[in-house]
């Protein structure tokens, strides 16, 4: 079969002041008309600057060897008005987050027309029209108000649905999708999946999909290749890697894949005991009350972000809650750690919590959270050392002198060496930093720690180890956690309990070995129908 895209023997170096480093070592991959080829490998394997050569987009001082040809065009020999001209024609890109490939100061419908009148020569009327057409075919409603909106007026799945419409708009014959779904919830990432799968059968595009969920890529890819530090170790069909992989790497990879019947929590909470934490009624509004809308003679701005939600945690528990984005379960966090005004009532280990202000500095010490990106949460101006020294002497811990070793025991119980004290988060990798987030978080000897999506941008291994260590602290110190996630494999691991949320309200709250013999509720059906089943799962 004619490849459309081939990759022979390409290596890729960097320079940088210490020398040159090598990205791509000897990578071979042939892709054919009508298949998807999956490339899964680490942070740092080489996914994304494979990638990034295939469309000529390569830093300067970068050195090469090998070849890479569409069709029949040399890629790597040709000018940059040929690169000008294939790019977005010939081969189009879908990046991990439509955010950073949508321009916020442009509605959608120019961005999209843009393409149409470069590289199909439209007017733009007809561009503008065509765009419509774009917006309908990728399913999303109202694809005219859709081309007036600016990006910020669009929800996640809505901007990725206008990057995959660009990228199909000009029919090219080769796609490059680097991580499409990792930043959506688990039904939105169905929608885009089933969505890339019809426009595939349709136009027939030769698509690379570049991912580290490697149950998703065996749900949409015909073949697989693995890549481990620049060097394909293995590739082959879906079900010959997957269920009889060959490479050391790939078995790795596989062995950190989460799967439901491999349960990491045994001992089930004592449901007599005094509870935790118990949440009753609690909701949570945005915006400008009705009645003040009506004093000022302004539009009622106030929605709601969560609607009586009650729920009970016991000492030592872990309760996971799923739910698409917009369901309420960051908002229920940030309720819980004071960071958004609530209604209703909480009751921490008996004592009653009204407002704000009844959340004293022993709640605020007991109740800690984790957030989804450490980038966002460790100060980049500090060193690791000022970071976990903060919470040591805001909650009484030691002084200025037994700080240090104070900081090493917590580095230690995160598995990381005292010597990354000195260091600054950017000089640690996102599983590192992860890790300092979480001794931050355990500084204060917490009863009660909220993870917010804390593994949803980790590779499969490092997530697997994230969720080791968490598991390890609950059992050394008997925390409870509300583990907050799209992952429904994952939580299914780790958690007692699951609450599901929808539309900013507690539809079920039940255990897993009952959501495992069959879900209640219509929704939670649905987003166990919207679970990835890796090939070695399936009968």
């Amino acid at each position: 079969m004619t490849a459309i895209l081939d990759v022979a023997a390409y290596s890729l170096d960097y320079a940088t002041p210490g020398g040159a480093v090598r990205a791509l070592d000897q990578v071979s991959l042939r892709i054919a008309a009508g298949e998807v080829l999956g490339l899964v490998g680490e942070s740092g394997s080489g996914k994304t600057s494979l990638a990034w050569a295939i469309m000529r987009h390569l830093p300067a001082g970068a050195q090469e060897s090998g070849q890479i040809h569409l069709k029949t065009k040399d890629l790597i020999s040709a000018s940059s008005t040929d690169i000008d001209s294939i790019r977005g024609r010939r081969i189009g890109m879908v990046f991990q987050d439509p955010n950073t490939s949508l321009n916020p100061t442009l509605p959608l419908g120019e961005q999209l027309a843009e393409v149409l009148v470069r590289h199909r020569g439209l007017t733009r009327r007809q561009a503008w029209a065509e765009g419509e057409a774009m917006l309908a075919r990728v399913g999303l409603k109202m694809p005219a108000a859709m081309m007036r909106r600016y990006p910020h007026e669009a929800s996640g799945g809505e901007k990725q649905r206008v990057v995959i419409a660009t990228a199909f708009a000009c029919q090219p014959e080769c796609i490059l999708f680097d991580e499409p779904t990792t930043a959506l919830d688990v039904i939105t990432a169905r929608q885009i999946l089933d969505l890339f799968a019809e426009l595939q059968q349709e136009t027939g595009v030769a698509s690379l999909y570049i991912s580290h969920d490697l149950a998703l890529v065996s749900n949409i890819c015909h073949r697989v290749a693995v890549i481990h530090r620049g060097r394909v170790v293995e590739q082959g069909s879906i079900r010959d890697v997957f269920a009889t992989p060959q490479d050391d790497y790939t078995r790795m990879l596989l062995a950190a894949v989460p799967r439901p019947e491999h349960r990491l929590v045994s001992s089930t909470p004592d449901a007599l005991a005094r509870p935790l934490i118990e949440v009753d009624k609690l909701s949570v509004h945005y915006g400008r009350k009705p009645f003040l809308s009506r004093l000022l003679r302004r539009r009622n701005t106030q929605f709601t972000g969560n609607r009586a939600i009650s729920l009970t945690l016991q000492p030592g528990e872990i309760m996971g809650i799923v739910g698409e984005s917009g369901s309420g379960k960051s908002t229920l966090a940030k309720a819980l750690t004071g960071l958004n005004r609530f209604e209703g009532q909480i009751r921490f280990d008996g004592r009653p919590i009204g407002t704000l202000a009844d959340m004293d500095r022993a709640y605020r010490r007991d109740v800690q959270i984790v957030f989804q990106n450490p980038d966002s949460s460790l100060n980049p101006r500090q060193r690791i050392g000022e970071i976990l020294s903060r919470p040591l002497d805001l909650y009484g811990g030691p002084g200025r002198g037994p700080d240090t070793l104070a900081v090493a025991r917590l580095l230690e119980e995160v598995r990381l060496p005292a010597a990354y004290a000195q260091r600054f988060p950017h000089q640690l990798s996102g599983g590192e930093k992860q890790r300092v987030a979480i001794a931050r978080a355990f500084a204060s000897k917490p009863r009660l720690v909220i993870c917010d999506e804390i593994t949803s941008s980790l590779d499969v291994s490092i997530q697997a180890a994230i969720i080791k260590l968490l598991v390890e602290l609950q059992q050394a110190r008997g925390t409870g956690y509300l583990f907050i996630t799209h992952d429904l494999n994952l939580v299914r691991q780790v958690a007692h309990r699951i609450a599901v949320m929808y539309q900013g309200e507690l539809v079920e709250l039940i255990t897993v070995d009952d959501l495992a013999a069959g879900a209640r509720h219509a929704y939670t059906r649905s987003l166990m129908g919207a679970v990835p089943v890796p090939v070695t799962n399936r009968n």
